[in-house]
């Protein structure tokens, strides 16, 4: 019977079918963060349980980690705010009391969970892959089946192995034809959001397929499936082909050798059978996706850069009209406002959708020999890991950033979410590279824009929204 790379990927992993449609899978990696761990450790503890398998775990702390140099030279000690400090502290000892392998926040190789599993060659195709956080997503552009799971599932797969499951349906989104330049794999997804709906993936697990994510570079594909998530589904996925191949090789938790040669013949049919039924498929013409930016409260409200702010008085159903009224109070916009005519108060780049090296050198390419409006209060730029940073220095971005009067962090999740320092005050705009919009994600009543780092850099640069083609 034919399969798609889900089907192939889920009877791979099957333990037990159960007649009401329930499943036990195998979870080959866990990876850790200090956030949804310190309940599971404390709930074996309490149960006198171990670990089922420690080598498949992999932790670092990445939520609460402050992000400038100052708080960073003290390691854990620090760390400030008390609370940040004590949940990075428990994961320390909690890892250490286990024997966990984990990056400390002080390790060169520390960052996003979401950045250091594919970096470090930890995730790999064919895996099944959780973590305590949503954008586990992002691993499934390896071809893995990879998603976030909560805190008591993330005690049960340290104690069994395994996780309990329903099967997903099938979803293909097939992008073809060729991007145009200044035109990126983020405003791929935002695209998709806009067309398919924050609630479009409900129930099922996404393949992006199509010759648009053929082109593509893993960390594009990376940024990709992290948004699947908020397109409403729980897993996106690619199809291993070359491109998945080499970046895997030679990563240091990579297999070698005969191994390799073994892995690499598995992984060639990591994909969709050529005759394999989709329940649902979607098609968009890639050649027409135009830089893209979130003007409201939800990854689906989006529009072209050139675009215009929706009147709610155009929208005849009831509901979507006040989406849009309250999205429009929240944001401080108008109805019909250009997209170009919003003005930032600061700007993000980072966060486990565009934090990779590929991501820096982008920015910096915009950035380079420009200066940051004086307009923008402040733009920082947040790698997504310690080699990130490492390889970003050697390369001399951050002193592109530096002289344009843009700050350059230590690596952490950092502004995508309000539960570090770095944070956005009220009515602030900010351009963010990052996933979701939502009130006060940022900060109590912080305002947000999702774009791609060329785009948020240019906003940097100019004080407001700019086409980065024509810029």
């Amino acid at each position: 019977m034919s399969k798609t790379l889900y089907d192939k990927l889920w009877d791979a992993h099957l333990v037990k079918q159960r007649d009401d449609g329930s499943a036990l899978i195998y979870i080959d990696r866990h990876i850790v963060h200090e956030v949804t761990s310190p309940q599971a450790f404390e709930g074996l503890r309490l149960a006198d349980r171990k670990l089922w398998r420690v080598d498949s775990i992999l932790a670092t702390p990445d939520h609460n980690v402050p992000t400038t140099s100052k708080e960073r030279e003290s390691g854990v000690e620090g760390i400030e705010d008390p609370v940040s400090k004590i949940q990075v502290q428990t994961l320390d000892d909690n890892c250490d009391s286990f024997g966990i392998t984990e990056f400390k926040i002080n390790d060169k190789r520390q960052g996003i969970v979401h950045v250091i599993g594919p970096e470090s060659g930890a995730s790999l195709p064919g895996m099944t892959i959780v973590c305590g956080d949503s954008h586990t997503a992002t691993n499934g552009a390896l071809g893995a089946l990879a998603h976030g799971i909560g805190t008591s599932e993330v005690e049960h797969v340290m104690a069994t192995q395994c996780l309990v499951a329903k099967k997903m349906k099938n979803m293909l989104v097939r992008v073809d034809g060729r991007l145009q330049a200044g035109v990126t794999p983020k405003d791929v997804v935002l695209a998709i959001i806009a067309k398919i709906g924050t609630a479009g993936g409900t129930g099922y697990a996404i393949e992006f397929g199509g010759q648009v994510f053929r082109d593509m570079s893993m960390e594009g594909r990376m940024t990709v499936c992290n948004m699947a998530i908020e397109a409403g589904a729980r897993a996106g996925m690619v199809a291993v082909d070359q491109t998945t191949i080499d970046y895997v090789k030679g990563r240091p938790f990579a297999p070698t050798g005969e191994i390799w040669d073994q892995a690499v013949e598995a992984w060639q049919n990591l994909v969709s059978d050529a005759d394999a039924v989709f329940d649902t498929v979607v098609e968009i013409d890639g050649n027409g996706i135009d830089p893209q930016v979130s003007w409201g409260t939800s990854p689906e409200m989006v529009l072209p850069v050139h675009g215009v702010v929706p009147d709610p008085k155009a929208e005849t159903d009831a509901t979507k009209k006040a989406g849009i009224e309250r999205a429009l109070e929240y944001m401080g916009l108008e109805a019909g406002q250009a997209i170009k005519d919003i003005h930032l108060d600061r700007v993000f780049i980072g966060s486990c959708t565009n934090s990779r090296i590929e991501d820096m050198r982008a920015a910096a390419s915009v950035i380079k020999g420009r200066k940051k409006a004086a307009s923008v209060k402040e733009a920082i730029v947040v790698p997504g890991s310690g080699l990130v940073k490492a390889q970003a220095e050697a390369e001399g971005l951050d002193k592109i950033f530096t002289d344009a009067g843009i700050e350059w962090r230590e690596p952490g999740c950092s502004m995508c979410l309000a539960m570090n320092a770095d944070k956005l005050g009220a009515g602030e705009h900010c351009a963010s590279t990052s996933n979701r919009n939502f009130e006060g994600r940022q900060g109590y009543g912080g305002r947000t824009h999702l774009v791609s780092p060329e785009m948020a850099a240019a906003a940097a640069i100019a004080g407001h929204f700019v086409d980065v083609r024509e810029f």
